[in-house]
């Protein structure tokens, strides 16, 4: 317990990263008391230390480095520190009057032309703000200048102070050898360098004075979206913008390409576009709502939403479409339901547990507002039937978040996660772990037990047979690079460009349409390797974008979820699945009250019932919820015939065609009543 306390109060997350924690802290502590004594040696070596482990915290630990700039111990204070200590130790060793203010001279002057240098670079980075960010659109008609190199540009301040080596090293070594060149080497080095990195961006600063000014920008943003002439638009923003979130995007790309109609992707979030999937879908970012207005759309009959949120208000304005919410999952949650849908011309929904689900908040919502369009996501979910199990059932356990307060926490990690976890390892089952992307966002008490249950699984990995674990291990270390090698071609093949906004919309291009077999193939041998490497046996904890949730969803025997969307997806599978009844509700109570608990086995906080819960997938002659699955996917999900694919383009095909005549039927009105303002004058 106090090791999870010390994890979670440091931001780190194994006991590398704690090592490394405490390394890092002995060795600045080191600093002053090795300068004081005088000890030159021992100050050499926690100066190393320092230098060394600061650099790989920034890579491994990133939540701990952010924790301590938050605390004002930022990486120029560090540098400070290290400086001032170097200085004492020099004092302390009687080094003479002319070298002490030689020292002082130049750490005082590089330090200044750091901060200048970063003067300089705000400078740069304001002038190559750009009014939008763009994605398979030419804009190379907006006359954007190149971005300064990224040895001057990207991560800036780190190469800046560590200019500050050569110094620090020279006067170490004057005071070894007891003579003063190496001290003079080191401070011109120092000065020298930095001198010409400022230098060197004052030239660049120049070139960004050639930026073009925002109206023409968004000119020509407006000449490409007329030759494009988008009729359907993906909408959405978030306060908040991570990978995290952008899921709810993201599951929608593949539906969008395949859409009869030209498809728009927008967005309000700059942060939006470094975790957007791969799509050769134009996509623009405007994070202004002033801009917003400018986009010049006349044939756009149809605006999508994901997700309720402020920025909303900004594009539900455009009067000549028609604005739907389409959600970001089908689940019994409030979201699923809210009030304010009812500011959408129609609510798309996948079955008739989704227009049932609304029609319960009275007076809100239309029933004629509801259409059923099924979940085109779900198609690639192989069925129950084609599934081949393992030589052990396994058990996929994706409990959702702790919600925004709570008032409504949905989570089964708090009050039975842990408990779970461990009655599901002594029935000797397979767990494959994927919480929500937001677990422990909110609530310490989520995080803490996300970790239990981690640390829970690898114990687990750890203690069986110490062959099969070193086996599994240079199974796993073995097909590490080629995971990596296809990892780097995705991010290559996603269409996700580098530099700042102002050069992603550089050379931003339309695609030529060649990739996509290959990443399919690519994305087909990472998750192969991937589960080859594992093995049937070894417990799994998938935090990342890969695997996919539908990839553990095709591994899985049964899964063990919360009331939320992952639940109403899976049925689609028609795998046996449990609910998690944490507040040990009476079965009928809870199946009346959540939809998705109609074909589900239903978990009490104890855990009593899982071992009978468990021989569903032992025994598959013995699952009784095995025709209540078979009904309920119809209800939740829709019939399969038509596809979901097939219906969800119906409805925007004849939403954008309703759209077109209203838009008709207002224009003629408009000229019929300037032809009666002519004659009557």
């Amino acid at each position: 317990m106090t090791f999870r306390w010390l994890c979670g109060v440091l931001r780190v997350r194994g006991k590398t990263d704690l090592f490394l924690v405490f390394l890092f802290a002995a060795g600045f502590a080191a600093l002053p008391v090795f300068a004081l004594l005088p000890s030159l040696w021992g100050f050499a070596a926690a100066s190393a230390v320092t230098y060394a482990v600061d650099e790989v915290l920034h890579t491994r630990a990133p939540a701990f480095v952010r924790r301590l700039a938050a605390l004002q111990l930022t990486r120029t204070m560090r540098f400070a520190v290290r400086t001032v200590m170097l200085l004492a130790l020099a004092d302390r060793m009687d080094a003479p009057g002319a070298v002490l203010v030689a020292a002082l001279a130049v750490f005082s002057a590089h330090f200044s032309l750091v901060i200048l240098y970063t003067a300089v670079h705000h400078a740069i980075r304001r002038r190559r703000t750009l009014p939008v960010v763009v994605r398979n659109l030419d804009m190379s008609g907006a006359g954007i200048p190149q971005s300064p190199p990224a040895l001057l540009y990207r991560r800036f301040l780190r190469k800046l102070l560590h200019l500050d080596l050569p110094a620090h090293a020279g006067l170490l070594a004057a005071l070894a050898a007891g003579a003063w060149q190496p001290a003079g080497i080191g401070f011109a080095l120092t000065a020298g360098l930095a001198a010409a990195a400022v230098a060197a961006l004052l030239g660049q600063l120049r070139r960004a004075r050639r930026m073009p000014p925002d109206d023409e920008v968004i000119a020509e943003l407006n000449r490409q979206l007329a030759g494009y002439r988008p009729e359907v638009a993906l909408y959405f923003s978030f306060a908040a913008v991570s990978r995290d979130f952008m899921y709810q995007v993201n599951m929608w790309i593949e539906t969008l390409e395949q859409l009869d109609r030209r498809p728009l992707i927008i967005l309000r979030e700059r942060a939006s576009f470094r975790y957007l999937g791969r799509t050769s879908i134009p996509v623009v970012c405007v994070p202004k709502a002033d801009d917003v207005a400018q986009l010049e759309l006349p044939e756009l009959r149809v605006v999508l939403y994901p997700g309720n949120a402020g920025k909303n208000v900004h594009m539900l304005r455009v009067a000549e479409a028609k604005h739907v919410f389409i959600g970001h999952g089908d689940s019994d949650k409030l979201a699923s339901s809210n009030r304010v849908s009812k500011v959408y011309d129609e609510i798309w929904v996948a079955g008739r547990a989704g227009r049932d689900r609304y029609q319960r908040v009275r007076h809100a919502i239309s029933d004629s507002a509801i259409v059923e369009v099924g979940r085109p996501q779900l198609s690639s979910i192989r069925l129950h039937a084609d599934h081949v199990p393992g030589p052990v059932p396994t058990v996929l356990y994706a409990p959702t978040w702790e919600g925004w307060s709570d008032d409504d926490c949905h989570t089964s990690l708090i009050p039975m996660g842990v408990p779970l976890v461990e009655r599901l390892l002594a029935e000797n089952v397979r767990v494959l772990y994927k919480p929500h992307p937001l677990t422990g966002k909110r609530s310490r008490v989520a995080a803490e037990a996300d970790r239990a249950v981690r640390e829970l699984l690898r114990a687990d990995n750890e203690r069986r047979d110490a062959r099969e674990s070193r086996e599994a291990e240079a199974a796993i270390a073995a097909v590490r690079p080629r995971l990596a090698e296809i990892q780097a071609r995705l991010g290559e093949l996603s269409g996700r460009l580098t530099g700042d906004d102002a050069q992603q919309v550089r050379d931003a291009r339309v695609p030529a349409g060649d990739g996509e077999a290959e990443w399919h193939e690519l994305r087909a041998e990472w998750h192969r390797l991937f589960r080859e490497s594992r093995g049937p046996l070894r417990h799994q904890v998938i935090l990342k974008q890969l695997p996919t949730l539908y990839e553990c969803f095709d591994q899985a025997d049964m899964l063990i979820s919360d009331v939320s969307s992952v639940v109403a997806d899976f049925v689609a599978s028609l795998k046996p699945y449990v609910l998690t009844n944490a507040n040990d509700l009476p079965d009928e109570e809870f199946r009346a009250a959540y939809t998705t608990a109609g074909g589900a086995y239903l978990l009490d906080r104890d855990c009593t019932r899982l071992p009978e819960i468990l021989r569903s997938v032992r025994e598959p002659a013995h699952d009784p919820m095995a025709p209540e699955r078979r009904v309920l996917k119809e209800y939740v999900l829709g019939p399969d015939r038509p596809t979901s694919m097939e219906r969800f383009n119906t409805a925007v095909n004849a939403l954008a065609e309703k759209a077109a005549a209203e838009q008709a039927e207002r224009l003629g009105e408009g000229e019929g009543e300037e032809q009666r303002v002519v004659v009557g004058a």
